[in-house]
Order: C-alpha cells, then sequence, then structure tokens
C-alpha cells in the first residue's frame, strides 16, 4: 500500500519526537524532513506546541487541576497529564510523577503490564504499567499528528519506531504491541543508533560517501536518559559501491542521564546540609528532578553559569514555602566528566561489587557509573567483529580491541561539547597505545532530535530505495536443551544451548530450521529458557553448545508454561524438529513441529514475551 508519509518516532526516555517525510517531495537521496510540533500542557490551562514531548506522566490528585486546566486540542484521557506540565508538576509532587517508563518496559524481573509506577507509593497513589504508560506517550503523539494530518492518519502510514540497540525480543515485542494499540498497521523497529547514523547520512546530502571508505569502522556512543547504547558500523563494498554494515552492539546497560542527575541530586543534598537543611526521601526525588531540568538548561546553552534549583518545603517554617539553591556549570561538567567519563586504560573494565542479599526491587542500573569503562569492556569484547566480514578490509589482526576509525554521539547528554571531547581524547588514547591512528569526529546536526529524524528517513529509504545499513539480528540467540542423563542426588540435567537464530539474520526472512530432532514435553508445567550472545557471529542454526564462557552468553527471560498434550499422555515426550523466525520487529518465534503421528498441522509457538500457544 502506498502511503503519503514515512514516519519516525523516538520514543524516548526523557524525551519523545515525531519527524516525517513526505514522499512525494523527495527525488533520490534528496529527503526533506520535517519535526512535527507537539501541542501539550505547559501550565495549567496553556498549550504550546514543542519539537519535543517529555516522556513524563503525572497522576493528579482530584482537587489539585481544575478540569479547564488540562484542556488539550483533543479529548484527553482524565486523571492524567503528559509533557512538560507533568514534568513540572512531578518536580513539586514527584511521588505522583511516572518517569523512565522505557527503562521499566526492557525490566525482566517485573509484569510489565502490571500497575507499578510510580514505584513504592502509598495505596492512596494511582499507579500504571510500563507498557500503558508507552501507550499514553504514543497516543499523544497520534493525536498530535491526526490533528495536523486528518485525511492521512498516522495508523495508516509507514512508522519506525526506535528502541535501544541492546533492547532483547521481548522488550521489541512490548514496543511493538504499544504501537498497534494506536492503532499503526505498517510498522518497523529500528535500533536507534543506527537511527542516529541514518540521520547523519541524511545530512551529507549524499556525501558520506566522500566523508567514509572501505574498512572504516563507525563506533555510535549513544547516552540517553536510561541508557547507554554503543554499536559498530563497518564500511564495506560491494560491486563498487560503498556500503554500512552494523556488526556488534552492546548488551543493555542501564546507565545515562537518570544517573547523572541522582548524582546532582546529591550534590546539592550535601550543599544544603552544610547549611543546615536536611532533605526527606520525597523531597531528594524532587531534588532529582529539579537537578535534571537544570542541567539540560546548562548542557544546552552555554551562556549560562548556574540554573536554581527550587526543591518543596516539608514545613511550614521556610518562607515561601520551598527550599531554593543553585547548580553551577562547573559542578555539573566536574561530577559529569569525571564521575561518568573517567580516563582510564582499554583494560579497564567495569568493577562488580558484591551485592546485598535482599534489595528492593527497582531497576537493575548499571553498578560502575565510568562509560568509558563499559565502553572499554565492548570494544575489547568485539576485537574479531570483523575479521570474517565480507568486503571489508582488516587492519589489525593483532589488536586486542576493535579500533574505531570514526565516532559518532547522540543523546542529549553529549550536547556538552567538554564531554564528547573528553570521550574521543580517551578512545584515541587507547588507540595510540596500539599505534592505530586517531578515530575522527562524525559531526552530527542535532543530538536531541537525530534519533527521530533518522528514523523518518529510514522509513521513507526502506519503501522507495537508498543507502541501507545491514545488520540483521543484534544477537545470535539459543534454547536450552537438557541432556538426558540418569538422576544424580543434588544436581540438575546438562544443560545445552541451541543455536536457533544466528547472528544478522534479516528481519522478516523465512524461517530456519535445526536439522536435529528433540523432544518436546507435553501436558505438563515445563520452562523454555533462551540466551542471547553478542560476540559469538559464527554459530550457525543447530549448532548445539555444550560449553561457552561465562561473558559469551546472557540468559534471557525465560517462559513458564503448560503446551496442550491433545490426545496425547501428560509428560509424553513429543519427538519435533524445531524452527525460528524473527519477525519485521524483531519479535523471536520459536515453533515445534511434530515428526509423528496424523497431527502434521499441530505445532507449538511462543515468542519472548512470555506467553505461548497453539
Amino acid at each position: 500500500m502506498s502511503t503519503r508519509f514515512a514516519i519516525g518516532i523516538d520514543l524516548g526516555t526523557t524525551h519523545s519526537a515525531l519527524s516525517y517525510v513526505e514522499v512525494a517531495k523527495c527525488e533520490g537521496e534528496e529527503v526533506e524532513q520535517k519535526l512535527m510540533p507537539i501541542p501539550q500542557l505547559v501550565d495549567p490551562g496553556s498549550v504550546e506546541e514543542r519539537t519535543m514531548l517529555p516522556s513524563f506522566l503525572y497522576l493528579p490528585h482530584p482537587d489539585e487541576l481544575r478540569p479547564a486546566d488540562l484542556g488539550l486540542p483533543w479529548p484527553a484521557p482524565p486523571g492524567q497529564v503528559i509533557g512538560e506540565l507533568a514534568r513540572k508538576q512531578g518536580a513539586n509532587t514527584p511521588i505522583r510523577l511516572v518517569s523512565s517508563a522505557k527503562s521499566w518496559l526492557c525490566h525482566p524481573d517485573v509484569d510489565r503490564k502490571a500497575p507499578i509506577l510510580p514505584p513504592e507509593v502509598p495505596a492512596e497513589i494511582p499507579q500504571v504499567s510500563p507498557f500503558d504508560a508507552s501507550v499514553a506517550f504514543l497516543t499523544h503523539l497520534r493525536e498530535a499528528w491526526n490533528g495536523l494530518h486528518g485525511f492521512d492518519p498516522l495508523g495508516e502510514q509507514d512508522v519506525t519506531v526506535t528502541v535501544p540497540a541492546s533492547f532483547d525480543p521481548a522488550a521489541r515485542e512490548l514496543t511493538a504491541e504499544a504501537a498497534r494499540a494506536i492503532g499503526v498497521e505498517n510498522l518497523v523497529l529500528l535500533e536507534e543508533p543506527q537511527a542516529a547514523l541514518y540521520s547523519w547520512v541524511n545530512d551529507s546530502k549524499g556525501k558520506w560517501r566522500q566523508e567514509v571508505k572501505v574498512g572504516d569502522i563507525i563506533l555510535v556512543v549513544d547516552v540517553g536518559g536510561g541508557t547507554s547504547d554503543f554499536s559498530l558500523i563497518a564500511v564495506t563494498e560491494q560491486d563498487g559501491a560503498l556500503e554500512l554494515t552494523r556488526v556488534a552492539v552492546g548488551e543493555h546497560i542501564l546507565l545515562g542521564g537518570d544517573n547523572m542527575d541522582l548524582t546532582l541530586a546529591h550534590l546539592v543534598k550535601q550543599k544544603l546540609k552544610a547549611q543546615g537543611v536536611e532533605l526527606d526521601r520525597w523531597q531528594l526525588q524532587a531534588l532529582t528532578h529539579g537537578c535534571r531540568i537544570a542541567k539540560e538548561r546548562l548542557l544546552a546553552d552555554e551562556s549560562l553559569e548556574l540554573v536554581p534549583v527550587v526543591v518543596p518545603s516539608r514545613g511550614a517554617k521556610l518562607i515561601g514555602g520551598s527550599i531554593r539553591t543553585e547548580l553551577t556549570r562547573d559542578e555539573v561538567t566536574a561530577i559529569l566528566i569525571d564521575g561518568f567519563f573517567p580516563e582510564v586504560a582499554v583494560t579497564d573494565h567495569p568493577a562488580q561489587r558484591a551485592r546485598g542479599a535482599i534489595t528492593k526491587m527497582g531497576l537493575p542500573f548499571a553498578q560502575d557509573p565510568g562509560v568509558t569503562r563499559h565502553l572499554a569492556a565492548f570494544l575489547s569484547k568485539q576485537a574479531g567483529a570483523t575479521e570474517d566480514l565480507e568486503g571489508f578490509v582488516e587492519h589489525a589482526h593483532w589488536a586486542t580491541f576493535l579500533h574505531p576509525t570514526a565516532v559518532l554521539f547522540n543523546g542529549g547528554v553529549f550536547n556538552a561539547g567538554a564531554l564528547r571531547e573528553r570521550v574521543l581524547t580517551v578512545i584515541n588514547q587507547w588507540l595510540a597505545a596500539e599505534d592505530a591512528p586517531p578515530a575522527r569526529l562524525l559531526e552530527s546536526n542535532d543530538l536531541d532530535l537525530a534519533v527521530a529524524r533518522g528514523a523518518a528517513f529510514f522509513a521513507y529509504v526502506r519503501r522507495h530505495g537508498g543507502v541501507r545499513i545491514r545488520g540483521g539480528t543484534s544477537h545470535s540467540y539459543y534454547v536450552g536443551v537438557e541432556r538426558s542423563m540418569p538422576a544424580i542426588p543434588g544436581m540438575e540435567p546438562e544443560l545445552h544451548a541451541l543455536c536457533v537464530v544466528p547472528f544478522g539474520l534479516e528481519e522478516g526472512s523465512e524461517p530456519v530450521s535445526a536439522p536435529q530432532e528433540f523432544g518436546l514435553v507435553v501436558g505438563e508445567p515445563v520452562r523454555f529458557r533462551f540466551f542471547g550472545s553478542s560476540v559469538r557471529h559464527d554459530d550457525q542454526v543447530g549448532d548445539l553448545l555444550e560449553e561457552w564462557a561465562e561473558d559469551e552468553l546472557e540468559e534471557l527471560e525465560e517462559i513458564q508454561t503448560n503446551l496442550p498434550a491433545e490426545k496425547r499422555k501428560r509428560g509424553e515426550v513429543v519427538p519435533v524438529r524445531l524452527q525460528a523466525s524473527v519477525s519485521e520487529v524483531g519479535t523471536l518465534e520459536l515453533t515445534a513441529i511434530p515428526l509423528l503421528g496424523d497431527e502434521a498441522h499441530w505445532r507449538v509457538s511462543f515468542n519472548t514475551r512470555g506467553q505461548a500457544g497453539e
């Protein structure tokens, strides 16, 4: 179906944005993009258009705001505020603010469709699920779009929604399900670092081929509100033409602007404590939101030297009912540079501390705040990622880490030039230590909006031709297979890992099958264990791993289910072959096809959302 618009949506941790391309106005690589202005409440009763929608949802007290204060150009759901006003209200009353919904959406240890946000609040405070919060942000964008383009509704256009490269299939599927919930029919998911590179390609207006050459390795460093995302994209050659191939992505690292905001809040808390002012837990949350706003202002405007921070008072003695302090540019840059981007050797990898046996349920944040240490570990782990890459010129087979030749930054954190300079300096120190040439900087025009703009460009070229980043799945995927063995006291059966999806399998391609025969237990509770690997690029479908290094495979969310036995006995083992496919939105689906009997059409299929069925 031909559509009028190609749309890109950045569903971000702290901001969301929508960019679009009108197909008929494009020719060749001259793709004209526009950003959709997003109407939103900025104060009670005041609606303004902004290029970004803060990804915050506020659940006001029934007596807090009048219905007239919450009017939007479209009928809005009662009891919810989204965008700039939500962020402002939440800075004063954080107990009612839903933030970081995207980070919770990829948390495998919680029910992401259960009302758990805001976390740890009293019973009288309403809560929503991470999934419903994501749907709410997308609904706001849909209503804003349909208000401008009533004859071309969002649900009927080609839509690309971005996700972190490190999102596992379960988180991808939940994102896709949220988009389908608002009526999007033609949906594709795109990794955020790839979207940033697509934006850079589009901005070059066809000149990107003069800026890179065969053998280049582009490192995309994307530090957003909730995650640090790394991707490596190689410049290859096919039939004399340059191509881009994604060769590796990092693991899921919950380390980003949220961590930095909390660090700044603790700094300001100590300043206030020295002045005799003590803050409680909820005031610290409010202070954290205030520090986020101050940080964003300082990073966006180099003329500012300080920004005031206001914390709501919990007592009656303070004039004006608030505590006033400030955050300076020097404080922000010193803490962010030295605390989160330290100068380290490439052999300095993230530290792991002994964790407490009992902990509160929360986001699985990275234990080490040093982004540069995580980057060192990633590049070291991918040292051999390009060894067998077709059309690639290998530079250093002996290298202890994969040598990037160019760096592209993305994410609002890097609006601070000092942070970009620090990361590039550290990378070039690593390269110099191995006598490699320094990496050059690829300039991005807009670090806050590049992902949305790159997604719109991708949505266009996917249908109408143009440069594409090859890559397919970012991981190899495996399912656990128990070895048949006699019962031994105190020992579980040995587990092998069967490769069902190889690295780089193109989304939407034909299903692939393992050649072996396996047994499927039906009619009783069972569990399926899944694994992913970002480093085992050579494993093929059907490869059965008996051993692997601890850092080679990462266990994903397991599925517990009871497969219907139909006419078979409870606990019967059915001979099957396993078939796997990856949808265009990155959902992994595994199907067990019976080999014997007259049940030719009986099969069990399940995906990594944790659901199973016939």
